[in-house]
């Protein structure tokens, strides 16, 4: 049994408060990334890992040290490192002759790697050779995906599903305007991937609605795929559950059309209609017949108080 593997009880506050956040929850904490340079990484993918890490902030580890490990072959460091710094998300960057410009984009599941995707990186422009205006660290990006192959091909699909897990930030409640300023665009053509980094600007249009501008902000990638390495579809869908506790309940007798209203039905015993209760109105009440025949004959007294004034006259 390793270390990690061993149950410590917690002997300080601190500890506890460690060990709390690392249990499982219903609703699991935002996902940190790691990123790790392989023994012979060049300067280039260093700054694109530094890239990276400025675009995950604060939710992202460097390691600023090399590390001897190949992760197809040998994934174990990858993992052991994982569950020191509770991270499921890693970026490994490495670069020889035969793969040069390498990067190994991957996720976990309970600590142990579920997919990995090799990119290799054939043009790249770092935040600092661009000269303009950068987004706030921290800042949720919007995440835009054109080509048709990310809907067609089974490893583009699982490559954007990975880049959603990598870009998308915490998960937010509401969203105000002036906080889109980021956008993160990937493109696939022709086997390749394009990435940009656009920072939003808002300027004035004359009405309430801002006209939109987006101003390349840096960095870019040229990404080519390489080899890939795709968990099963069994324990793909097993990483994909969720408690039963966040399950939404099926209510019974409840539709929805396409357009959102809510319909319900409502099971009722058979009504009898004569006994069903009215308005109290004397037109509507029931009458003897006698008294309804009186009442046809006019006693009203105003009529007779008429006929006594025309006997007098006469």
């Amino acid at each position: 049994m390793s270390e990690l593997d061993r149950v410590i009880k917690p002997k300080t506050r601190r500890a506890k408060r460690f060990v709390q956040h690392r249990e499982p929850k219903l609703t699991e904490n935002d996902k940190n990334a790691m990123l790790i340079k392989g023994g012979n990484a060049n300067l280039t993918v260093t700054q694109a890992l530094k890239d990276l890490h400025s675009l995950k902030k604060p939710s992202c580890v460097i390691y600023k040290r090399k590390n001897m490990t190949r992760p197809f072959e040998d994934p174990t460091s990858l993992e052991f490192f994982s569950k020191k710094s509770d991270c499921s998300l890693f970026v490994f960057g490495s670069h020889n002759k035969k793969r040069p410009n390498n990067l190994i984009f991957g996720r976990m599941f309970d600590f142990h790697v579920l997919d990995m995707i090799e990119l290799g990186l054939e043009k790249f422009v770092s935040l600092q050779d661009v000269k303009s205006a950068k987004c706030p660290e921290g800042t949720k990006p919007l995440l835009i995906f054109a080509g048709d192959v990310f809907e067609i091909n089974e490893d583009y699909r699982r490559l954007k599903s990975l880049l959603i897990d990598f870009f998308r930030g915490p998960v937010v409640s509401a969203i105000r305007l002036a906080g889109l300023e980021h956008v993160l665009h990937f493109t696939a053509v022709d086997g390749k991937i394009f990435m940009r980094s656009y920072k939003v600007l808002l300027k004035k249009s004359g009405c309430r609605t801002p006209r939109i501008e987006l101003e390349e902000m840096g960095p870019s990638f040229d990404f080519v795929m390489r080899r890939t390495h795709l968990a099963s579809d069994d324990l793909y869908k097993l990483s994909l559950r969720r408690p039963k506790a966040l399950q939404a309940k099926k209510k019974k007798n409840i539709s929805h059309d396409t357009f959102g209203t809510q319909y319900g039905r409502i099971h009722m015993q058979k009504q009898d209609l004569g006994k069903l209760q009215t308005r109290k109105v004397k037109a509507l009440k029931k009458r003897p017949a006698k008294k309804m025949a009186a009442a046809n004959v006019d006693n009203s007294p105003k009529r007779h108080k008429n006929e006594q004034h025309d006997e007098q006259k006469s």
